[in-house]
């Protein structure tokens, strides 16, 4: 027989706000001191542990923005009708533009030094005269500097091209290459335990027996540790008992830097991870004022932290993305761990309020949210279709049209 639960806060008293618990998270996140020498190919999602200075300008040289003819625009003053002196490559050093010449140019390709503008080929027609020459009849009046990218435009000599605490993507890693750089100090992964709670649960590919059902959590916060470049330690599906809880939770912290749990942070008689905690260290935090997702806990295993994260499949969605993603961010050393967010209109109505902060799932139609076809805690189903959560204030209502903040998936689960 399940507990009564009656030692549960109700209707919201003594439940955490979201942004005062995120808070004591962040306050406790300890940055990995650990450093290691990679590759480019390699740093995809790590973290930077040191500044990038940048050895070259980028463009090294004067460039052409085009296709065209490199001309002085002086020249131009006296005639329209200019002979080609020379052609120039991409990757070709060019020769001093001869007065009252053009230069045949590619885009990339370095300005020859005395010209001073680019005219595209679209404003420009050349011929063969009888002696062999080749001219181009310039039909623009370009302005000095046209179509002209200038050395350093990009990146200049010396500039920091990326802070430390930076985590690298591909546009990152473009522009690391681009100055030279093909090696970097990054911070060790984050080794990440994962126990998952339940005598109830079958691995997939296995037959259910009556009362049984398929352990989607350890693979939905597989797939969320992945997406942050943590090593994962799987301790399997643990027992529903004080002793074996005590017992995983005990090898967890002595194998990762981080411990992840799913399930048993409830009240329930068969709810053994927060006495568990509590017998091997402390609870710092428990019982937030999020929906869904309300019984998350936040404590340390002989030293070793952990995200106590609750049992229903959308609660460890949102409880992760929400909470344990930025503080495992931090941990990695990273600077930018808060997602980017911006304000929608809401596309729907509704009276009922909740003295939680809740994070719908939702979809966008034309730039308004509109609620996925189910909102439950148990339903994971409906973040597939869904492009991010629409963030409802507790005890507020929704208008149609009123303002709410959206934050994507693409920010919570890469």
């Amino acid at each position: 027989m399940s507990g009564c639960g009656c030692d549960a806060p109700r209707h919201g008293q003594n439940l955490m706000p979201v942004s005062e618990a995120l808070g004591k998270l962040l306050d406790q996140a300890k940055n990995t001191t650990e450093i290691e020498e990679v590759s480019l190919v390699a740093a995809l999602g790590r973290v930077l542990a040191e500044d990038q200075l940048s050895a070259v300008d980028v463009p090294p040289r004067d460039n052409s923005a085009m296709d065209g003819y490199a001309v002085r625009c002086a020249d131009l003053e006296s005639a329209s009708r200019l002979t080609i002196s020379q052609r120039i490559p991409a990757g070709t050093a060019p020769t001093a533009l001869v007065s009252g010449t053009a230069a045949r140019i590619f885009t990339g390709s370095e300005i020859p030094e005395g010209a001073d503008a680019v005219v595209m080929q679209e404003d420009t027609c050349s011929e063969n005269d009888d002696a062999g020459n080749t001219w181009v009849q310039i039909n623009s009046e370009p302005g000095i500097g046209s179509n002209i990218r200038p050395q350093g435009q990009d990146i200049k000599t010396g500039q920091t091209v990326m802070p430390a605490g930076t985590r690298l993507q591909a546009a990152h890693l473009g522009v690391l290459a681009s100055v030279g750089i093909g090696m970097v100090k990054v911070y060790r992964p984050l080794k990440v335990a994962i126990v998952t709670t339940g005598d109830e649960l079958v691995m997939p590919g296995n037959p259910l027996q009556p009362g049984q059902i398929y352990n989607s959590n350890l693979f939905t916060i597989q797939g969320l540790l992945q997406g942050l470049g943590c090593e994962i330690v799987d301790l399997g599906i643990i027992e529903d008992t004080f002793a074996g809880t005590q017992d995983a939770l005990k090898r967890a912290s002595e194998q990762a830097d981080c411990i992840i749990s799913s399930g048993g942070v409830s009240v329930g008689e068969e709810d053994h991870v927060k006495t568990a905690v509590e017998s091997l260290g402390e609870l710092s935090l428990w019982k937030m004022a999020i929906k869904p997702g309300k019984p998350m806990a936040f404590g340390f295993v002989n030293g070793t932290p952990i995200l106590g994260l609750p049992g229903n499949p959308s609660s460890v969605l949102v409880t992760f993305t929400v909470l344990a993603r930025p503080y495992l961010l931090k941990m990695q050393g990273c600077e930018q761990f808060m997602p980017n967010s911006f304000a929608v209109q809401a596309g729907f109505s509704r009276t009922k309020t909740t003295a939680r902060q809740e994070y719908l799932r939702v979809e966008l139609n034309d730039g308004c949210a509109v609620l996925g076809r189910s909102q439950s805690s148990g339903v994971l189903s409906s973040a597939v279709t869904a492009a991010g959560y629409l963030v409802v204030p507790e005890n507020t209502q929704v208008a149609e049209g009123d303002q709410l903040t959206f934050i994507p998936f693409s920010e919570v689960t890469n």
